[in-house]
């Protein structure tokens, strides 16, 4: 529910095309996308997808009690369309403001309630990890009191806005995450959200494919600043000099840098402001020891991004004690499947999310086995990509691979690992059944981790293994 009251977008969009007597006043109940959804007093904003168009159901959403709307009139169905629904809208009540572009009027919208709201707002971006660092944010702002996050895959150009637009006034901070595909995404979404605090997890190889090199990558993730408050702060690992490189052409203002203790830094690149040893634990420099609510060593880097969040915010390391982080499936869960121990990684995967998943692994008593499946969006580089993750996997002397890949990928990771004592290739995750019944024994770990169009997850419930 929104307190914006209809004569306050006025600005945005101008004098509205159609609206009754005292219409400023109006405050709508909701705005909303989807016209099944639609509820009496809201806001309707018809958005345009690749296999649908919000704008046939225009007529359908003023006829359900919208109070209000903005469409794309070249959008309506036929050349005197545009006046039928002014008639429309004229007759139910119903205020009708023309916009060429009504996902950019979406973004405007949450922008004017985000300002309104005049609350913190963390965005988080980055190759990998930024879903887990997005929840130790969440929890590390706990005592602060209700902290919004994005949920799902909301880190997009609808999904950002529409996280923006569930904060309430109870609120205090909020936390989207920020996702890309190619340039000038990001910087879409950082005007959309006008951040107080930017995260950039790491500049990796995800969707190299597409942006060609890490330098394009650094450029793309520090498009995070584009509109972050010019007293704000971005927070990032210490040691890249790529991403050194890309922020400081960007972003002259504050920089928090974090570390592990022996973290390998490039040289010549500012020292971190904010560094631990890793234990198993997090231990800081006064002594004190944070347990880490998720295993492994990226996510002690992961920890450390989100307390310099909560010092920014004014919270200390005290208050971090017994954090409870929920991740959505397919990332860092620790699943029991039969008398097997399942690392589930399924959700999605570039090379540094895949090496820094065999890592953990590795720290895994007993017999380790991992399921390796095609990392997707990697371009020219994906075959030597695949090699190093493969070669990775041999290196670790893990006791068994079975790799989920077909083409040049799946041959070179075959190659690659072809000194493990058990190695076998499949192309569908069903067919990775077959091997692992005839290895895995009662007690052993095995690592699921795939891009998400291997659909990895569909192997968890056959694993199970048959009763003696």
């Amino acid at each position: 529910m929104t307190a914006l009251a209809l004569g306050q977008l006025a600005p945005l969009w101008g004098e509205p095309a159609s609206a009754p007597l005292g219409w400023s006043g109006r405050v709508p109940t909701a705005i909303l996308t989807d016209s099944r959804q639609l509820q009496p007093g809201a806001l309707f904003v018809p958005l345009v997808g690749e296999r649908f168009d919000g704008h046939c159901f225009v007529e359908q959403a003023i006829t359900a009690g919208a109070a209000s709307l903005v469409a794309d009139p070249h959008r309506l169905p036929g050349p005197a369309a545009a006046e039928a629904l002014l008639a429309l809208a004229e007759q139910h009540g119903c205020v009708v403001w023309w916009v060429p572009d009504t996902l950019e009027a979406y973004q405007q919208l949450a922008c004017l309630w985000r300002e309104a709201l005049a609350i913190p707002v963390v965005a988080v971006t980055g190759s990998a990890g930024k879903t887990t660092t997005r929840e130790l944010i969440r929890a590390v702002l706990k005592p602060l009191g209700p902290v919004l996050a994005s949920s799902g895959n909301e880190n997009n150009d609808i999904g950002v806005p529409l996280t923006l637009l569930k904060a309430t006034a109870a609120d205090r901070a909020v936390v989207v995450e920020m996702g890309m595909r190619g340039l000038g995404e990001i910087e879409r979404l950082s005007r959309c959200a006008k951040p107080s605090v930017a995260v950039i997890t790491n500049i990796g190889s995800a969707h190299i494919g597409r942006l060609g090199s890490r330098q394009a990558i650094a450029t793309a993730k520090c498009e995070i600043t584009s509109a972050l408050d010019p007293g704000g702060v971005v927070v990032i690992p210490a040691g890249d000099p790529l991403l050194e490189q890309a922020l400081g052409s960007v972003w002259q203002g504050r920089v928090i840098r974090v570390a592990l203790a022996d973290d390998p830094l490039a040289a010549q690149t500012p020292p971190p402001t904010l560094t631990a040893q890793f234990n198993g634990n997090l231990l800081l420099n006064d002594g004190a020891e944070v347990p880490l609510p998720l295993p492994g060593r990226h996510n002690a880097r992961n920890l450390l991004l989100a307390m310099a969040v909560a010092g920014e915010l004014g919270l200390s390391a005290d208050a971090l004690a017994g954090l409870d982080v929920e991740v959505p499936g397919g990332r860092n869960r620790r699943l029991q499947v039969g008398q097997l121990t399942v690392l589930d990684e399924t959700y999605n995967a570039s090379p540094e999310a895949v090496l820094a998943a065999l890592e953990l692994l590795a720290c895994e008593p007993g017999r380790r086995f991992a399921v390796l499946g095609t990392m997707l969006e990697l371009g020219e580089q994906s075959e030597s990509l695949h090699r190093r993750v493969a070669a990775r996997a041999a290196e670790l002397n893990l006791d068994g691979l079975v790799i989920v890949a077909s083409g040049v990928e799946g041959l070179s990771m075959e190659e690659e690992a072809a000194a493990l004592p058990r190695l076998q290739r499949v192309e569908t995750p069903e067919q990775a059944v077959e091997p692992l019944r005839q290895w895995l024994e009662a007690g052993d770990v095995v690592l699921l981790k795939a891009s998400r169009g291997v659909a990895l997850e569909r192997l968890i419930p056959l694993l199970e293994l048959p009763q003696p």
